[in-house]
């Protein structure tokens, strides 16, 4: 069985060692991780059709099979995330502020490492990478606990990130891999209150709500996304389709795709019938109230739950409302606070969408598949916050850190 407190012995001991490296050194093992990756690109595949042979089998979906599998490609993608990750600015040693006190003190907050990190995800083998590399730019150690879909993919890229940093004589206690995928062992990482600093879950909403519930450890809480896009009376409808089927039908199985369509009534008879081919066209099942039965007779009714559901799955639901007040009041009740779409030519409606709907993300006039941190130029990212403390939205670098303050004095006491 692994032996949770000597991991957490060795990463805070890695995490102390990180803490001390300037930024060419941890660039140049950034860049030695990226490398490595690549030339291991057979081992990682081999390991990874494992487990797409044992997903299979157990009768996992498509839409997650996709989430699983790694390709040469997706293997260049993640090595090209660690090296945009290697040219970000080092948030480390960053003075947010500074000031003199009437005491004379002069006081400076200073961006440093958060120390200890706990990642436990589910079925995306990309994550180990990505996270153990936004971990490392952040001086942080990282400790990862995966789901079992993806066990054999974890091990051999955790031992392959390790193999890096052994090489080029850093410590590579720095990325850890639990390769117990028991239940027992999960509960015990989420209790490690003296070894790790923060715990960030990664999954659907079901296991997130799972650790959010049991953990002990303080928690940054990635969410689901239950994505809608509303389509506004002023909207140029050839923009929303083609947002639509992006959004929905490029992946449809990751947190920021497209889940829900709110349509204005004024233009729901054109363009539905419309967008339901087109959804139809996608293999996209579509579900929808009454009034969009009426106008699209294929549509299959949609239930009280349908609305408040991420499917992961080709899967999209729709709702006709008779105001741009009704598409917030109905995005803001069922959402999950992670990414949101308006389509619209009129600015005011815009700003009234952006100003008052509760979410990470607020788009106008674009695909919620944006919401990423590769797309939002912070490299890879370790997850969206749908919460508002500590971080919101794509996580990177940055939002790895805290801050302390440094004081300096000349002998002052205070009176």
């Amino acid at each position: 069985m692994t032996n949770l407190e000597e991991m957490g012995q060795k990463a805070q001991s890695a995490a102390f060692e990180l803490g001390q490296l300037g930024t060419q050194a941890k660039n140049s093992a950034l860049l030695a991780m990226a490398n490595t990756l690549v030339m291991n690109t057979d081992k990682i595949i081999a390991a990874n059709k494992d487990d797409m042979t044992n997903a299979r089998n157990n009768g996992m979906k498509d839409a997650m099979l996709d989430r699983l599998e790694i390709t040469p490609s997706r293997i260049n993608d993640m090595a090209d995330g660690l090296r945009q990750v290697m040219d970000l600015p080092d948030p480390i040693g960053k003075i947010e502020r500074g000031w003199q006190t009437d005491a004379g003190l002069d006081i400076t907050q200073e961006r440093v490492p958060l120390g200890v990190i706990g990642m436990i995800y589910e079925a995306r083998p990309n994550v180990t990478v990505d996270a153990a590399g936004l971990c490392f730019k952040a001086g942080n150690a990282v400790i990862l606990r995966g789901g079992k879909e993806a066990i054999n993919s974890n091990i051999i890229l955790s031992e392959t990130l390790r193999e890096a940093l052994k090489t080029i004589g850093i410590n590579e206690d720095a990325i850890q891999l639990i390769d117990d995928i028991s239940h027992e062992t999960a509960q015990k990482m989420m209790e490690m209150t003296d070894y790790i600093d923060v715990l960030i879950p990664r999954g659907s909403g079901k296991f997130i709500k799972m650790v959010v519930d049991k953990a002990k450890v303080p928690i940054i809480e990635t969410g689901a996304g239950n994505c809608h896009i509303y389509v506004d009376k002023d909207a140029d409808l050839d923009k929303a389709l083609k947002i639509i089927i992006n959004a929905k039908v490029q992946r449809p199985s990751v947190c920021n795709a497209a889940e829900k369509v709110v349509l204005h009534k004024d233009i729901a008879n054109q363009f539905l019938p419309e967008l339901f081919d087109a959804l139809r066209a996608n293999n996209v099942e579509v579900r929808g109230d009454k009034l969009s039965q009426i106008i699209e007779p294929g549509i299959i009714p949609a239930t009280p739950e349908d609305w408040g559901t991420e499917y992961d799955d080709y899967i999209m639901a729709v709702k006709i409302v008779g105001s741009i007040d009704e598409a917030i009041a109905h995005i803001n009740k069922y959402n999950t606070k992670h990414s949101e779409a308006i389509i619209t030519e009129n600015y005011t409606s815009s700003r009234q969408f952006m100003k008052q709907i509760d979410a990470a993300v607020v788009y106008t006039n674009a695909s919620t598949r944006f919401t990423d941190g590769q797309q939002f130029g912070f490299g890879a990212e370790i997850g969206i916050s749908t919460q508002k403390l500590h971080a919101r939205g794509p996580m990177g670098a940055n939002e790895l850190t805290t801050t302390k303050y440094l004081v300096q004095g000349d002998g002052q006491v205070r009176k």
